[in-house]
Parts: C-alpha cells; sequence; structure tokens
C-alpha cells in the first residue's frame, strides 16, 4: 500500500496571506511591483488590494491604501477596528500612517521592506506607542513567496532594461 502525503494545513494566516499573494499577482500581470493586501473582518475577506501606481498614475495606488478604502466601504466606517490586515510586504510611511489611522488592530506581513518598512525596519509607526493607535504585527507569514514574487519581478525589470539599453547601442 502507497502513502500519499499529508497535505500540510494552512494556518489561517497563511490562507489570508495566500489571497494576499494573488492580489500581488495581479499587480505583476500589470507590470506593477507585486505587492498585494487584503484586510479580514469576522473570517471574511472586506477590501483587496494591489499596487496600481504606474497604472493609475497615482503614489496613492498602493495596495494597502486601495484594501483600506473597500474595506471602509465595505463596513461603513473608517474606523477599521477588529480587522486584520495582510500585505506581502511590509508597509511604507504612507501605508504605515493609514493603517495607525484606520486602528486596524493586527497587521501580518509577508517579508520586511529594508528600503521604507514602517513597520519595525525602518521605522515603527504601525506600532508606536508615541501615536494613538498601535496594531500588533506578525512577520515573516510565507515570507519566501513573498520575497520571491518581488525578487521575480526586479529579475524581470533589470533584463527589460538592460535588453533596452542593448537595443538602443546596436542601433
Amino acid at each position: 500500500m502507497t502513502r500519499r502525503p499529508r497535505k500540510r494545513i494552512l494556518t489561517e494566516d497563511e490562507r489570508y496571506m495566500r489571497a494576499a499573494l494573488s492580489q500581488a499577482k495581479r499587480a505583476l500581470s500589470l507590470g506593477e511591483v507585486p505587492i498585494g493586501c487584503v484586510i479580514v473582518y469576522e473570517g471574511k475577506i472586506i477590501g483587496r488590494g494591489y499596487n496600481r501606481r504606474n497604472t493609475d498614475h497615482s503614489t496613492l495606488s498602493h495596495a494597502e491604501l486601495r484594501a483600506i478604502r473597500k474595506a471602509a466601504k465595505a463596513i461603513g466606517d473608517w474606523r477599521l477596528e477588529g480587522c486584520v490586515l495582510y500585505c506581502t510586504l511590509e508597509p511604507c510611511p504612507m501605508c504605515a500612517g493609514a493603517i495607525e489611522q484606520a486602528r486596524i488592530d493586527r497587521v501580518v506581513i509577508g517579508t520586511p521592506s529594508d528600503k521604507s518598512g514602517c513597520a519595525g525596519s525602518v521605522l515603527n509607526i504601525v506600532a508606536s506607542e508615541k501615536l494613538m493607535h498601535q496594531s500588533e504585527i506578525t512577520w515573516d507569514v510565507l515570507a519566501d513567496e513573498c520575497r520571491e514574487i518581488l525578487q521575480l519581478f526586479f529579475r524581470q525589470l533589470r533584463a527589460r532594461v538592460k535588453a533596452e539599453e542593448q537595443a538602443k547601442k546596436d542601433m
């Protein structure tokens, strides 16, 4: 008798981070930096977002801001108390500020951002005791997958830029 390998049961955090990764893949398909976000309230996803800065020609089209806007609309209030935000990359200063202002209870992060992360890597806006609201932070949920999609995007971008530069030289 052959034994089939057991499927690993995903934790709740992993399940929702997979949903955020799905959003990141949507950004990737548009040629955007693949960052995704979902917001969960009472076990249900009420806000989804993915990076669309280039597509929308807007600095404000970050995954987290798009998800926050949709979640607030779903709840009917700007306060997102009782919500959990899942993001594939640590939030930037703008998104961390929006998370603090929205009063989101918990933030689950896929991978850190050493250059602009504001949940502890560069600054900690998300859980700063100097601010009115602090969110609990959970790190490194599906970190490898979250990091890999970003690395894929930047490898492809560097290759594309290099090919374009070479094409210009060849003209």
